[in-house]
């Protein structure tokens, strides 16, 4: 009886914890490369995966110093008054990195009420990680075309193969001589 009491005492407890607004939240680079000097585009996905709206919902990111980014457009501080139930929210910043090297790309926070007069309920992104940020002399001499560069190899190797072509060509008529026709 004591178990059976002890497992219907679980199973509310659980559905209890279930109710009110769950969000889960993502953080994610979606440029293939970070450059000095080029824009960097972040996108923040929030999903309310609970049965009910969260309200006062607050994304906040200060993982981004104003001396090493600018923001070419979108805010890293936003917010939102409710976030229904099964459904998604997706926020876009456009930050331009002043400085190469390497970035530690850490979780944005984010803060909401998961019932009409609950308590504040603190919840993280997930972070990308740690990531380098490429000068941009480093990003063009690794991807550009380089059509200066075979331009320059072609005008050098041009000697190296006509001489020897303007030598043969100048031998061969000097000795190949047409034969007259005799009438």
């Amino acid at each position: 009886m004591r178990l059976l009491a002890f497992a219907v005492l679980a199973l509310f407890a659980v559905t209890q914890a279930e109710e009110g607004a769950r969000l889960l939240a993502s953080k994610s680079l979606l440029n293939r490369y970070a450059v000095e000097g080029r824009d960097l585009t972040l996108q923040y996905n929030i999903y309310n995966v609970g049965s009910s709206a969260a309200l006062d919902v607050e994304l906040s990111d200060d993982s981004f110093p104003p001396e090493d980014f600018g923001i070419v457009s979108g805010m890293l501080n936003v917010k939102w008054d409710r976030i229904a139930p099964a459904s998604n929210v997706s926020h876009t910043v456009v930050l331009r990195p002043l400085k190469a090297g390497y970035f530690n790309f850490t979780s944005a926070t984010i803060t909401y009420l998961a019932q009409e007069d609950g308590p504040v309920v603190i919840g993280f992104t997930s972070a990308p990680g740690q990531g380098g940020i490429l000068a941009q002399r480093e990003f063009d001499r690794r991807f550009s075309p380089h059509f200066l560069d075979w331009a320059a190899f072609g005008v050098m190797t041009l000697p190296s193969i006509g001489i020897p072509l303007l030598l043969w060509y100048s031998s061969k008529r000097k000795y190949d001589t047409p034969k007259t026709k005799k009438n």
